[in-house]
């Protein structure tokens, strides 16, 4: 049998090696230079045979694998030995695909990068002894400071099932992972797993890190499973999921199921390809993926809160499942601090010289400065930052200065900030640091001021800058940052500018950073109501999905209500509610409407008005603002009107707007008149060939309808 084995691993790799022979391969260039093409094409008209398939190579290691476990002979003494050349041979190969195969760099790679996820997926479980853990307590502490507790409680997390043994496919543990920002709970997990690699207690000492804050909305449901799958198939021992908070309940629900059972089944079917999960209608499928298992992973769940927050998510069997192994960091004390900063300030030292070839030095001042940046509760963030943005103003001022090589550079912190020193000059970093682009603000803020009246509704919206900038740097500081709602109501007569402000207002909330796409989705009824059962949710939430990172604005929103009878439309207006609430720190909503329309319309859902305290009127143009509007559209279309035509528009405008501004249209009644009036200019110059072709006369503008 050890034959027959090493017989069918010197023909995987072999084979693969020599596919082609060099005879073969130099007339398959010798054809390339002749006719053109690819080295494969030429190779397949050469020898008939096409190349050789990965999926090959992996289905045949798997049978191998199969038959050493058939035989008794331990992994690591056939596959493991050859598993390195094997990965050699591989990567070698997938960096000539592109140019010799035809085929995608990036498919080259991911071919590459598949066959080692394999190789270290089938690399064998280790016999672990207990003894293996010894010393890793104080080995770590000289890397991860001031969380010994938090260290013990991981270490024992980690040794539990060695003397608790689980069964197959159920996690191997989990574990629940919580304390404050910033005190190193991912920093001593990723040392810690590293440390259990190296000590053979791990295949994989890297974690994978699963953000459940990518699944909001109930859409997400493939992409989920997607995610999941392939965490769980990958050769990671740890797989560690954040942000639960944000992530829509059913998912929590399978996450539970996982935890609890040690697996979660799947609502639909679908199949395993090319490493991915496919849904398929075909219930007759015979390989069909009917759940995922855990597959003796240990899952680490990461927060800030609580467990008792935790079980209100995922519920008491969730936080049973744990068996106690709730692992917490604690503030992060002075010395701490201290011996991070030292270690932070060697790492910048060292990169500085390497990246940027200037040799750094500091006096003994420098790391109590640095304990500075820790004070008004931002602790080891403070600090971080601060040597982050050391490096980005030393990288600007090699980008800036023509400095020699190994240029002597001194940091000296003075009058709460530091300079830098170099060549007899002295710079504050803060000068250095690039300044973020202001450009689209201030055109934005341009295209405001272009807009005629609307003054305290320009004075709101100016004034949302002003508050995020303040919760920034309370963030910054290690404040808590008070969170206002977004959401709007713009109510006002059609044509008063409301799809216009709310249109810049996205824009202007992207370039402060409060919106991470600053798109405009326009809907109405139509757009978010279903026409038959069971298709409105969907509908709005596809709405919803397109609007996130931005706005969703919904014109006439009281028509969403029709009365109670209207279960079409009541249950677009939960679904409402209930994205606005999944998806608060990154969508805003703006209702418009009339009014009292919009008052009644408040009521058809309790979490309504509670959501939207912005309540923004829009007041009827006057007639001053209406002929300032007309001036400005008539500009716009390259055209002026004579001031001669003055007195009678504005007079026209100011009769209409006391007659029936709320159905006259307000800014489109403007744009109207102008329309009118290029159009009876076009009459006029007929008769008038040497007239100015862009001047509008009062005799251009018909003005005999103020009462409609």
């Amino acid at each position: 049998m050890k034959d027959s084995i090493d017989d069918s691993l010197n023909e995987l790799l072999g084979n693969r090696r020599s596919f082609y022979s060099a005879e073969e391969i130099d007339a398959a260039k010798k054809l390339k230079k002749k006719n053109g093409g690819t080295l494969m094409e030429n190779l397949i008209a050469v020898t008939g045979r096409g190349m050789p398939d990965m999926g090959d190579v992996i289905k045949n290691s798997n049978d191998i694998r199969r038959m050493c476990e058939q035989a008794g002979i331990a992994l690591d003494e056939t596959i493991a030995n050859n598993q390195a050349q094997l990965s050699r041979d591989i990567t070698e190969m997938s960096k000539n695909l592109e140019s010799d195969f035809g085929v995608t760099s990036d498919n080259a790679y991911e071919v590459a990068n598949k066959a080692h996820e394999h190789l270290a997926a089938n690399k064998p479980v280790p016999k672990v002894d207990l003894e293996s853990f010894n010393g890793l307590t104080d080995e770590l502490s000289g890397t991860v400071f001031g969380q010994n507790a938090y260290l013990n409680k991981l270490m024992i997390s980690f040794k539990r099932p060695f003397v608790m043994p689980v069964s197959d496919g159920m996690p191997r543990n989990c574990i629940y992972v919580t304390g404050p920002a910033y005190t190193g709970r991912h920093f001593a997990l990723n040392k810690l797993t590293a440390a259990l690699e190296k000590r053979q207690v791990l295949r994989n000492g890297n974690v994978r890190y699963v953000d459940l804050s990518l699944y909001p909305t109930a859409g997400e449901e493939k992409l989920f499973l997607q995610d999941l799958y392939a965490a769980l198939c990958s050769s990671a021992d740890v797989i560690a999921f954040e942000n639960y908070k944000e992530c829509h309940a059913s998912f929590l629900v399978s996450l539970t199921e996982l935890v609890v059972s040690g697996k979660c089944n799947l609502s639909a079917r679908y199949i395993e390809q090319n490493g991915q999960l496919i849904n398929v209608s075909n219930a007759l499928a015979s390989d069909a993926v009917g759940s995922l298992s855990a597959r003796g992973k240990y899952l680490i769940f990461i927060s800030t809160d609580p467990v008792s927050k935790l079980a209100g998510a995922l519920g008491a069997p969730f936080v049973d499942a744990l068996k106690g192994d709730i692992c917490e960091t604690v503030p992060l004390d002075r010395d701490s601090l201290e011996k991070i900063s030292s270690r932070e300030l060697a790492a910048l030292v060292e990169k500085t010289a390497r990246q940027l070839r200037f040799k750094l030095d500091t006096d003994d001042s420098f790391i109590g400065y640095s304990l500075t940046k820790a004070d008004k509760n931002a602790g080891l963030k403070g600090i971080l930052d601060l040597y982050s943005d050391l490096y980005a103003s030393l990288a600007q001022l090699r980008l800036e200065k023509e400095l020699a090589n190994d240029t002597q550079i001194r940091l000296l912190p003075e009058a709460g900030t530091v300079y830098i020193c170099y060549n007899d000059e002295k710079t504050d970093m803060n000068a250095l640091l690039p300044g973020g682009y202001s450009g689209e603000i201030e055109a934005i803020k341009a295209e405001m001021d272009n807009i005629v009246g609307l003054t305290k509704i320009k004075e709101y919206v100016f004034s949302l800058e002003e508050y995020y900038r303040v919760q920034k740097r309370r963030r910054e500081e290690g404040l808590k940052a008070g969170e206002v709602s977004k959401h709007m109501i713009f109510t006002g007569s059609p044509g008063t500018g409301k799809t216009t402000i709310a249109r810049i207002i996205s824009k202007y909330l992207k370039a402060i950073g409060v919106l991470s796409g600053g798109q405009l989705v326009e809907v109405s009824r139509a757009d978010l109501v279903g026409r038959y059962v069971g298709h409105t949710a969907p509908l709005t939430n596809q709405v919803l999905s397109s609007a996130i990172g931005g706005v969703l604005f919904i014109d006439e929103a009281y028509s969403l209500y029709r009365g109670r009878d209207d279960s079409f439309g009541l249950e677009a207006i939960d679904t409402l509610v209930k994205g606005i609430e999944d998806n608060r720190d990154n969508l805003i909503v703006i209702l418009a409407g009339y009014s009292k329309e919009m008052a009644e319309f408040l009521t058809s859902n309790s979490g309504l008005k509670s959501r939207f305290p912005n309540v923004i009127n829009f007041p009827d143009y006057t007639g001053e603002e209406l002929l300032a509007i007309a001036k400005i559209n008539a500009g716009s279309r390259g055209y002026r009107i004579d001031e001669g035509a003055d007195p009678a528009l504005l007079s026209y405008f100011n009769a209409v707007q006391a007659l029936r501004a709320a159905d006259a249209g307000n800014g489109r009644l403007a744009r109207n008149k102008i329309e009118e009036a290029i159009l009876n200019q076009s009459r006029r110059l007929v008769a008038e060939p040497d007239a100015d072709l862009s001047l509008l006369l009062s005799e251009d503008f018909d003005l005999n309808d103020i009462g409609g």
